[in-house]
C-alpha cells in the first residue's frame, strides 16, 4: 500500500489531524472575518460566517481526501478559503450588491472551476520540475510574511512587534526544533502540535490569551442554505469572481504538484482534474451555505513536507475536527484562543520547509548550457515582489491585482510563460531547444537523448 493510503491508528490519526487544523485555523477565520468587518456585519453574523466557513472547509477537505467519483485528487490537502476572492468580495458587498451577490458570484465561479478543470488537467506536461520547484520555492517564500506577522504578534495588534511577542515565537520554534531533534519518532511527527501546546501553556500566565469569547460562544451551531437571502447574479461580481477562480485554480495546481513531490505520489492529469473538480464543488457550496471560495491551503503542504506523515486519512480526520468545530462554536472558540505568536513559531518552521522543498526539486533541473537559471531567477523575481512591495500594483485595474497581488500565481505564470519561451519554442535557425531545457526540465531527459544519439 502506498503511505498516501495507509490508515494510522486512531491515536495517531487524532493528534496528526488536529496538528492540521491548528497550523491552519487562523489562515482559515481570517477571510470571513475581513469580509465581514469590511461589510460592518453585527458580531452575531460574524459568528455566523466563521461556523459556516469551519464547516464547509471540513467538508471541502473530506471531498478532496477521500474522493467520491470523479471529484478529489486523494492527497493529504487541506482546503480553505482562497485570499484571492478578499479584495473582490469586499469590492461587491461594499458597493450595494451585499452578501447576496457575493455568493451568486461565487456559485458560478465553482461551476466554472468544475466545467474547466479537464481542461487544466491537460496542461499538467507544461509543469516540468523546472517550473514546479520554482512554483513551490515561491509558494515558501510568499508564506514567509505570514509566519512573521504572526510571531510579531498578528498585523493590526497594538503590541505588533513587542519583544515578548518574538520571545514566544521563538520558544516555540526552539521546543518544536528539540522534539524533532531529540523525540522519539511519534512525537517527532507531532513537533508542531507539541511546540503550540507548550508554547500555550506557557502563553496563559503571560496574558497572552483571551478566554472572554469562549463563554460567549454558543454550544451549537448549523448553518442553513442561503441564511442571508437568496443569491443575485450580477455580471460585473461574477467576471471579477472568475478570474479568481482562474487564479486560484493555477494556485491549487501549483499546491497539489507540491504534495505530489512531498508524498513520492506524482500528480497526473487525471487526479489533477479531478482535484480541481472537487475545488468546484466546494466552492458551490460556499456560495450555498454562507462563505466563499474554496482552494488548497498552502500552510498545510509545509506540514507534510515537515513532519512526513503522508496519509491522506490523517487530513481527512482534519477535516472531520474541522466539521464538528463549524457544528460546535464553542469548540471553535477554544481553538481561536491560541496566540499569534505561537502560531509564527510553527508557521516559520512550515513554511520554511516549503521552500526547501522547491529547492530540492530543482536540484533536479540541469542549469548547464540552457536558460534554466533566467527561468527560475526571474519568475522569483516576479512572485515575490508584491510580497516585498504589497502596494505595488495598486495603480493597476482591480483584475490585474486580482491575478498579480498573489505572489503564487504571479510567479507561476511567469514560470509557465518563461518555460515556454526558452525550452519549447525552436531556438534562432530552427533548432531545439537545449537539453536541459526540455520539457522535463531535469537531468534525467538528457541522459535519455544521449543515449539515444549514441545508438
Amino acid at each position: 500500500m502506498h503511505p498516501v493510503d495507509e490508515v494510522p491508528p486512531a491515536r495517531h490519526l487524532l493528534a496528526f489531524g488536529l496538528q492540521h487544523v491548528l497550523a491552519m485555523y487562523a489562515g482559515a477565520v481570517a477571510v470571513p472575518l475581513i469580509v465581514g468587518g469590511a461589510m460592518k456585519l453585527p458580531p452575531a453574523d460574524l459568528a455566523y460566517l466563521i461556523t459556516a466557513d469551519l464547516l464547509v472547509c471540513g467538508i471541502a477537505t473530506l471531498i478532496q481526501c477521500i474522493g467520491f467519483w470523479r471529484f478529489g485528487v486523494r492527497l493529504p490537502i487541506m482546503q480553505g478559503c482562497t485570499f484571492a476572492a478578499v479584495s473582490p468580495m469586499v469590492l461587491i458587498g461594499t458597493t450595494g450588491g451585499g452578501l447576496p451577490a457575493i455568493y451568486g458570484s461565487v456559485i458560478v465561479a465553482g461551476l466554472a472551476i468544475v466545467l474547466l478543470a479537464p481542461v487544466f488537467g491537460k496542461l499538467l506536461r507544461f509543469f516540468p520540475p523546472l517550473v514546479t520547484g520554482t512554483v513551490i520555492l515561491i509558494i515558501g517564500v510568499s508564506l514567509l510574511p505570514v509566519a512573521g506577522n504572526w510571531a510579531a504578534g498578528g498585523a493590526g495588534s497594538p503590541d505588533f512587534g513587542e519583544p515578548k511577542n518574538l520571545a514566544l515565537a521563538a520558544f516555540v520554534l526552539a521546543v518544536v526544533l528539540a522534539v524533532q531533534r531529540f523525540a522519539p519518532p511519534f512525537l517527532g511527527r507531532v513537533a508542531v502540535l507539541t511546540g503550540m501546546a507548550v508554547g500555550l501553556a506557557v502563553a496563559v500566565p503571560f496574558g497572552f490569551t483571551d478566554f472572554a469569547g469562549v463563554g460567549d460562544a454558543d454550544w451549537l451551531g448549523i448553518s442553513t442554505p442561503f441564511h442571508f437571502g437568496a443569491p443575485t447574479f450580477e455580471a460585473s461580481a461574477i467576471i471579477s469572481m472568475l478570474v479568481v477562480a482562474l487564479v486560484t485554480m493555477t494556485e491549487t495546481t501549483g499546491d497539489f504538484i507540491a504534495v505530489g513531490e512531498m508524498t513520492g505520489r506524482k500528480v497526473e492529469p487525471r487526479s489533477l482534474s479531478d482535484g480541481l473538480r472537487a475545488d468546484g464543488l466546494s466552492t458551490v457550496l460556499g456560495g450555498v451555505f454562507n462563505t466563499f471560495p474554496y482552494t488548497a491551503f498552502a500552510q498545510n503542504v509545509g506540514l507534510v513536507g515537515m513532519t512526513r506523515v503522508r496519509s491522506r486519512w490523517v487530513v481527512a480526520a482534519a477535516g472531520g475536527i474541522l466539521v464538528l468545530l463549524g457544528l460546535l462554536p464553542k469548540l471553535g472558540a477554544v481553538v481561536a484562543t491560541i496566540p499569534a505568536p505561537v502560531l509564527g513559531g510553527a508557521g516559520l518552521v512550515m513554511f520554511g520547509t516549503v521552500a526547501a522543498s522547491g529547492l530540492r526539486t530543482l536540484a533536479e533541473v540541469d542549469f548547464r548550457g540552457n536558460h534554466n537559471l533566467t527561468v527560475v531567477a526571474v519568475s522569483v523575481a516576479v512572485g515575490v515582489l508584491p510580497v516585498g512591495v504589497p502596494t505595488v500594483y495598486e495603480k493597476f485595474p482591480d483584475w490585474f491585482q486580482t491575478v498579480m497581488n498573489s505572489g503564487i500565481s504571479a510567479g507561476c505564470l511567469t514560470a509557465i510563460v518563461l518555460n515556454l519561451l526558452f525550452n519549447h519554442l525552436p531556438a534562432r535557425g530552427g533548432s531545439a531547444a537545449e537539453p536541459g531545457g526540455l520539457p522535463g526540465g531535469g537531468v534525467e531527459e538528457s541522459v535519455e537523448k544521449s543515449r539515444e544519439e549514441a545508438v
